[in-house]
């Protein structure tokens, strides 16, 4: 498909609302006690329950009905104390029991909103509607067995909580900023691990397109089971340009379900899109109500960590940080609590810790490919190199040094920057005559770059600079070279 006209993006105003995925974090399924570890061969963690066989019984798991009380908490959510599960019921060869058991008049969680930045419209509040709690059905296998389709039931019966929003997003940049803002709080409040390689993490995204300035919505198309950022925001994009150019050439968008082909970088129909009517929604009556009395949400309550916007807002306000480092450092609650670590061992020095955080520890981790937990520089052995530029011990350049060879593994123990500083004679000249010295010996050995200075051509000072820093095998304190250099060339 060919990329519409700009003029012709322009006409139109793109509206899309997200069906977020969330794999809650429980050891056993939401209804049986199967295991909801991820890996397991074929149809080994399929219990009686969970293939339906005659005669069980399903048992809530009250892990699950925590973690969605957590998750409605940190969005200012209404915890509804009393909910009702009820039968989707639909025909699939990986659905034993022909239903699934879901919320749907009655959800757990209902309001609540999250804020996100938007690229284009900056403070965004995405509104959600409900999120509630349902299982996961098996898994259908096309491509392992020739010709025939293989059905594995591990997944079925995972827990999972569904997070709807508003139609409140423009742009394929927003669904993505919000898909990585919600994937960043359900992992800071514990509910899920997020592994979007694992299944644990989807999102279905409602795409559909209206005139500007129209109030009126568009007939949407579902494009399901969004397992990637890049890819949502690849199939978001195709898919307005498809209903674009269909709308122009003439053509009626049909409300379907659609998939994305990352191959092909193009979403395809599926099926026809179903409406509730279609699952005949009706309570599961072997389930009773849910009930959450005010105890157990209190309680729920006082566990809530620190949220990330609570604690965006606390870097700003008490380490005076730009909003933007307070975001990025707010990513994940384990990069925040090595920055504060390594802020706090270093004598409250918030800025400069930010910086080596967001710099070379995030630059090292990227090529390493690895995250904030595994980093082999702890924070408070970046704590210790901080305190040697803050006092002089070393200079900027030289810490960087220190830095390469503390993630090398040179040194082991909070003092590790100070055992290399000292093995490799690292430490920072500041003694007044001896850099003098060095600086007399530079202007002696350059005379024509000490002329093209006194002639006034700014740069020769600055490779005086560098000749003398070379000299001092990059130890001597810069201040002190260039107010001596300054001095010394009158």
């Amino acid at each position: 498909m060919s990329t519409s006209n700009p003029a012709t993006v322009n006409r139109w105003e793109t509206v899309i609302g997200l069906e977020t995925h969330v794999q809650l974090s429980t050891a056993a399924k939401i209804f049986s006690g199967a295991s909801t570890a991820f890996g397991a061969a074929p149809n080994t963690q399929a219990s009686a329950v969970d293939i339906a066989l005659p005669g069980v019984l399903p048992v809530l798991n009250r892990g699950a009905v925590e973690r969605a009380i957590r998750f409605g908490l940190a969005v200012g959510g209404n915890i509804n104390r009393r909910s009702v599960f009820a039968r989707k019921n639909y025909f699939y060869p990986d659905l034993p029991k022909g239903y699934q058991i879901s919320q749907y008049e009655f959800p757990v969680v209902t309001g609540g909103e999250v804020g996100v930045a938007s690229p284009t419209r900056g403070d965004l509040r995405v509104h959600l509607p409900r999120a509630h709690l349902e299982e996961v059905a098996g898994m259908s296998l096309h491509e392992d067995f020739h010709g025939m389709t293989g059905i594995d039931l591990n997944r079925a019966g995972t827990p999972l909580l569904e997070i709807v929003t508003e139609p409140d997003l423009r742009s394929s940049d927003e669904a993505v900023a919000y898909a990585r803002t919600l994937h960043g709080l359900v992992r800071w409040i514990g509910i899920c691990d997020g592994n979007m390689q694992e299944g644990s993490f989807r999102c279905d995204a409602n795409v559909s397109v209206r005139r500007t300035g129209s109030d009126v919505l568009g007939t949407r198309c579902e494009i399901k089971n969004l397992n990637s950022f890049r890819f949502m925001q690849e199939a978001i994009d195709f898919e307005v340009r498809r209903q674009i150019e269909l709308i122009e050439d003439g053509g009626t968008v049909v409300q379907e379900t659609r998939l994305y082909d990352p191959d092909r970088h193009e979403t395809r129909s599926m099926r026809s899109k179903e409406d509730a009517q279609d699952y005949r929604y009706f309570p599961d009556p072997d389930l009773p109500p849910l009930v959450i009395g005010e105890d157990w949400i209190e309680r729920v309550r006082s566990e809530l960590p620190e949220l990330p916007e609570a604690m965006r807002a606390r870097f700003v306000r008490d380490h005076a940080l730009p909003a933007a480092d307070a975001a990025t450092l707010t990513a994940s609650r384990e990069l925040a609590a090595y920055f504060e670590s390594a802020a706090s061992a270093a004598g409250g020095e918030a800025k400069i810790a930010a910086n080596w955080t967001l710099g070379e520890v995030s630059a090292a981790l990227n090529r390493n490919d690895i995250d904030i937990a595994r980093s082999p520089v702890s924070a408070p052995q970046l704590a210790g190199l901080l305190k040697r530029i803050a006092d002089g011990t070393i200079s900027g350049k030289i810490a960087k040094e220190v830095f390469d060879a503390m993630w090398a593994g040179e040194a082991d123990g909070d003092a590790a920057a100070d055992t290399i500083i000292d093995r490799r004679g690292l430490r920072q000249i500041s003694d007044q005559g001896a850099i003098e010295r060095i600086v007399a010996d530079a202007i002696a050995a350059n005379p024509a770059i000490v002329a093209e200075y006194k002639a006034g051509k700014e740069k020769a000072f600055n490779s005086l600079i560098g000749r003398v820093m070379a000299a001092s095998k990059g130890r001597a304190n810069p201040a002190q070279v260039n107010a001596i250099l300054k001095q010394l060339l009158g």
